[in-house]
This record gives C-alpha cells, sequence and structure tokens, in this order.
C-alpha cells in the first residue's frame, strides 16, 4: 500500500499533486455593498449542501460586474463546487438548470484537467474523509474553520485505473442511491413523529370543556425583559439563560449555564423563582420568537438575557406547567412569530405577551391530568425520535464507512448488502 500521510492506497493507483489533476481556483471576495436585489446569482458557502446547491440561500451579484470584472469567477457546467470556511467539505456537481451562477470567497471549484481522472469520480474522493480530514488537519481558526487555496494545492489525489474508476463510483452511486432512500424513510417519520406529537397537544388543549374559561395572558401574569451586559463587564458574577439555552428543552438547563459579569451587582428582582417561564424575545430568525423555558428548583442566583422575557403569574388559577406546554404548541408559537416586530431582528414585545389569550379548565385538577397527558405524549414521541435520529445519524457513518473502503481498495459489489 503506497502510504500518504495517515492513509493508504493500492499500489497500483498513481498518486498526483492536487493541481496537476484538478483546476482549482477560489471565488472573488464579493462585498456586502456589491450585493443588490436582482443580479447574476451569486453562490456562497451557505449555497453548497451535501450533493446538491441551494439556490434560495443565493445572493445577488452586480450584472455588469459578474460579465466583466468578475467575469472568470463565472461558474461551469459540471464543475465541482466545494466549501472551505464553516462546515469544511460540503460538496456539488453543477448542473445545467442550475446556471448562470457566479462564486464567492469560501468556495472553490475544482474541474478535472487529467485525461484518466473522470468527473464521477474526483467528486467522490473530494466528499471523502480521506480528503476532507487530510484538509481539517491543516484548518485554522477556532469558532469556524477555514482553509485556503495554499493548503488545497499541498494535497494528493489518486487515480486508480479508469476501469476501477466506474466500478468503484458505480458501486458508491448504487449504495448511496439506497442510503438516501432509507435516510429520507427515516427523516419523514421523524417529521411524522413531531407533527403527530403537535396535532395530539393542540387538540387537547383546544377540547375546551363547560368548566373551561379564557383570560389573556396579562391578566394574572408580569413580565420582565432580561438583563443586559458585554464581555467589558466587570461587576458581579451570574448564571444567565441566553438564547442558546433553549432549544428543545422544557426545563432551565440550570447545570449548563455560562456565568457572565454583570455592570454592578444583580437586582433581586432579575432572578428567576420556581414557576417562572421564559421566552425568547428577540432574534434574527423568527422561528426563534416565544420559545419557553420552565424555571424548577432554583438553588442559585439565576437570571436571564435582554433578549428574553420572563412571565410570573400574579396568582395561582393557572398552574405554569399547564401554561408552558401550552405556549409551546404550534399555534401559540405561530401567534407570537407573528405578533413580533422589527425588520432585521424581530422581536417580542411584553404588550404581545400580555394580549396572549390563554384558555384553561379551572379545576387545577384538570390542568394536572392535561399536563400528564401531555407530558406522556412527549415521552412517547421522544424515544421514536431518538430512534429515528440514531437511523439517520447510521446511515451517515455507513456512508463515510463505504467511501472510506472505497479510497482504500477495498469496496467490493458486497457493500451493497450492508445497506
Amino acid at each position: 500500500m503506497k502510504k500518504i500521510g495517515r492513509h493508504s492506497f493500492p499500489d497500483h493507483w498513481d498518486i498526483h499533486p492536487l493541481t496537476d489533476v484538478l483546476f482549482l481556483q477560489e471565488g472573488p471576495g464579493i462585498r456586502k455593498k456589491e450585493y443588490q436585489d436582482d443580479g447574476y446569482p451569486m453562490i456562497n458557502v451557505r449555497c453548497v449542501q451535501d450533493g446538491y446547491i441551494d439556490m434560495s440561500k443565493a445572493r445577488a451579484a452586480n450584472m455588469e460586474l459578474a460579465t466583466s470584472k468578475w467575469a472568470h469567477f463565472q461558474i461551469d457546467e459540471n464543475d465541482i463546487l466545494f466549501t472551505i470556511s464553516g462546515t469544511i467539505g460540503r460538496c456539488a456537481i453543477v448542473k445545467k438548470r442550475d446556471l448562470p451562477l457566479l462564486m464567492n470567497t469560501s468556495v472553490v471549484r475544482f474541474k478535472p484537467i487529467h485525461p484518466h481522472l473522470t468527473l464521477s469520480f474526483a467528486y467522490q474522493y473530494l466528499r471523502s474523509d480521506f480528503f476532507v480530514d487530510m484538509l481539517k488537519d491543516m484548518s485554522t481558526g477556532t469558532a469556524i474553520q477555514n482553509v485556503g487555496p495554499s493548503h488545497l494545492k499541498k494535497l494528493f489525489v489518486p487515480i486508480p485505473p479508469l476501469p476501477e474508476q466506474q466500478r468503484i463510483v458505480s458501486i458508491l452511486d448504487r449504495a448511496f442511491a439506497a442510503i438516501d432512500k432509507a435516510k429520507a424513510n427515516a427523516e419523514q417519520n421523524l417529521f411524522n413523529v413531531n407533527e403527530l406529537f403537535e396535532n395530539s397537544a393542540q387538540e387537547i388543549f383546544t377540547r375546551k370543556g363547560i368548566d373551561w374559561e379564557e383570560k389573556l395572558l396579562g391578566d394574572f401574569a408580569e413580565f420582565r425583559n432580561g438583563i443586559n451586559y458585554t464581555k467589558g463587564s466587570k461587576g458581579e458574577k451570574i448564571k444567565i439563560v441566553g438564547v442558546k439555552d433553549f432549544q428543545d428543552n422544557y426545563w432551565v438547563p440550570e447545570n449548563d449555564l455560562v456565568e457572565v459579569s454583570l455592570d454592578g451587582s444583580v437586582n433581586e428582582t432579575d432572578l428567576l423563582k420556581e414557576g417562572d417561564i421564559l421566552a425568547v424575545r428577540s432574534n434574527g430568525n423568527p422561528q426563534l420568537i416565544g420559545r419557553t423555558l420552565l424555571a424548577g428548583l432554583i438553588n442559585e442566583k439565576i437570571s436571564h438575557s435582554g433578549f428574553t422575557i420572563r412571565i410570573r403569574l400574579k396568582s395561582k388559577i393557572v398552574n405554569p406547567n399547564y401554561l408552558c406546554h401550552f405556549m409551546k404548541i404550534q399555534e401559540t408559537r405561530k401567534t407570537l412569530v407573528e405578533s413580533g416586530n422589527g425588520v432585521g431582528i424581530k422581536s417580542l414585545n411584553q404588550g404581545s405577551l400580555s394580549s396572549l389569550k390563554i384558555p384553561f379548565p379551572k379545576s387545577l385538577k384538570e390542568q394536572e391530568m392535561i399536563i400528564e397527558k401531555v407530558d406522556s405524549l412527549a415521552e412517547q414521541s421522544q424515544r421514536l425520535k431518538e430512534i429515528y435520529q440514531r437511523k439517520i445519524n447510521d446511515l451517515k457513518e455507513l456512508k463515510k464507512s463505504i467511501l472510506q473502503k472505497a479510497f482504500a481498495g477495498e469496496l467490493e459489489t458486497e457493500t451493497l448488502k450492508t445497506v
């Protein structure tokens, strides 16, 4: 076996420096002020997904500049686009239907220039762990990984005999088609579980009995925006609940919160208490507006960021657990998202929360029964979601494993039986 770095290739494969067999070019780094509402479609790093180009994320560039100053950055059919920032190694072949396109920085294009290197084999190699791992070893940056053409030029490309390239690509195509089909089924099942839970929970809260009433949230709750702080703040240290802590959580994740410094000391009125509900107040993604968390038993000083609002009940006519469940159902979230104002960053204000209509049974015992039903539904849904998510993750790993075998010269037709 021929050894290149930590990877080995069959002895009869030719190994070439990347730029001897692939044309390589990075985008020009078009600045934001050169974007416009309509013009030449420009592919950025977010557009290149695994195996396809998401045109919905494309920006527009000046048409005149695209056909003059940036003309040599125009993308051709059968170019291989490859991301070199953020998620390194997302890869897609450009189809005729995608054109015309212009590429921006953080995206490079490859084109085979060696007579014995096929497009399909080059594409499969560039998306393999063999190639991506070598790149990541050379990446720079902490939060975001970055590589550049100078790193790519140091890498190598294996070229098996043409019949072997064709055999490998044929097996990969069939294996990946089967994997993609199984993955799509698992993703659909995961979607169905979410929809079933949402519909069932919605039905529970809308099936009103004769002893139900409806009040505005502001009639029995009070609100307080979270506290603001900066990296330069040097006062009291305290754990804080931020937007990133919401995700799919139900309870405030007390043990996973970050500690920040404030300007001065914390006001007692800003501390969380058991039964408080937090809602996302402000975010660039409007779909995050109105996400909620419930505070359980609080054992230390915890507050919440200025991007959130605290809801604290003034009376005991509604169980906080019931209210949190109600605020998490799809229809309530939709109402809260639509009530958000702002253009760039959507914001939910206290007035919107105050006017939210809350239906509830007058009996606290009936509220507790509803909580138990929703909790049970959520538990069953979570178990199913974990099963389907494991299936999706296993299929992703299987694809990586098959690619690994392909470029170690160990890929056999029997590989298809593992899918």
